[in-house]
């Protein structure tokens, strides 16, 4: 049965977390990007998770935001996605994203991020998200990364695409496929409300307005019997 992700509540009571071998680690360099579309683009939506937090849903990517993708990748069942924990911030579990290539679709650049950060190539696309997703940093965390990438980003814009894993789990790999450096340490299935609230705060609204397009592919786990 088909519901809405408001309405999987339930979270998993002990989890499969599943381990890599340990990695040093910082937030990777972002690629390099195309340039931003104009930001005249109206703003369809808008919701702020906090004082310093805001996400919108864009036609286009405004300027001064970094072109991204993220990633929500499902079971093959449809009922979890794939939540990892960050290398640099074990606390901090997300979805895979990267940045846009210079030239690339945001399609292509969503199946090489998926290769890239967990080995993946058995998926198929399922669903894109119709508007970019755009969120600004806190201010404590737009100074690291900018600092960090010589940057000057206001947040990122980023095209988010649901995938269904067909493959065994077997085939994750946190190594990805050796291009980069790995990213996180461990990984597990979440339900989707579960994926919400262990994310960073600043990620949770895009991660809500991702969730509500994908609603609609996701299945219910089945009700057990008694």
């Amino acid at each position: 049965m088909v519901a809405a992700a408001s309405a999987r509540c339930c979270l998993l009571a002990n989890p499969i977390v599943h381990h890599s071998r340990p990695a040093a680690s910082a937030l990777r360099l972002p690629r390099r990007t195309r340039p931003p579309l104009s930001s005249s683009s109206s703003r369809s939506c808008s919701t702020s998770a906090s004082p310093l937090v805001t996400v919108a849903s864009m036609d286009a990517p405004p300027e001064g935001y970094r072109t991204n993708v993220g990633i929500c990748l499902a079971n093959p069942s449809l009922t979890k996605i794939f939540s990892a924990s960050r290398i640099d911030i074990p606390s901090a579990w997300q979805m895979p994203q990267g940045g846009i290539d210079a030239g690339e679709e945001p399609r292509a650049a969503a199946v090489r991020e998926l290769r890239e950060e967990t080995g993946v190539t058995s998926a198929e696309i399922v669903a894109e998200a119709p508007n970019w997703l755009t969120y600004d940093f806190p201010p404590d965390v737009r100074a690291k990364l900018n600092a960090r990438w010589g940057t000057n980003w206001k947040g990122q814009a980023q095209k988010w695409f649901l995938f269904r894993f067909t493959g065994n789990d077997d085939e994750i790999n946190l190594n990805g496929d050796g291009s980069e450096k790995p990213e996180f340490g461990e990984w597990t299935w979440m339900m989707p409300q579960e994926v919400i609230e262990k994310a960073v705060d600043f990620k949770k609204p895009v991660y809500e307005e991702a969730l509500k397009h994908f609603a609609p592919h996701l299945q219910s786990e089945p009700t057990v019997s008694s």
